[in-house]
Order: C-alpha cells, then sequence, then structure tokens
C-alpha cells in the first residue's frame, strides 16, 4: 500500500508529494504554485483519488480486497 502521492495542480501544474491520511479522507488541498484550492472531482472522495499518481489508503484497501470503501459509500 501507497501512502504517499504526488498531487499535480490541475491549474499551474505544480507538483508535490504528499502523505496520505489513512484515517481520513481530504477534501480540500490548497497548491503551494498557484493558491488554487482542490476539491475532489464529482464521484471521488478526496483530493488524492483526483489529482493525485495514487487513490488515498482506504480506495486502495478496496481494490485489493473487492470490497467497498467506507469513504465512498
Amino acid at each position: 500500500m501507497q501512502f504517499q502521492s504526488t498531487l499535480t495542480c490541475p491549474q499551474c501544474g505544480k507538483q508535490s508529494v504528499e502523505t496520505m491520511p489513512t484515517d481520513a479522507c481530504q477534501f480540500f488541498y490548497e497548491c503551494s504554485g498557484c493558491g488554487t484550492v482542490l476539491r475532489p472531482k464529482p464521484g471521488d472522495c478526496c483530493v488524492f483519488c483526483s489529482y493525485g499518481d495514487a487513490p488515498c489508503p482506504p480506495i486502495q484497501e478496496a481494490r485489493q480486497t473487492g470490497k467497498t470503501s467506507p469513504c465512498c459509500g
């Protein structure tokens, strides 16, 4: 399981490696490049699922076990 994800800002393209929380979804992230506040895209539970190169830990676990993730239920 990955606990870090590289977020890419859709506005300015700045990338930042961030540690993902394992017990909660992160709904907001402020880009350090342009100040844009990222929010999850419709249908996604967090900014990592929308803008990261790895989905959040609950989604990773759900994919591994074939179960539904509690953060997206």
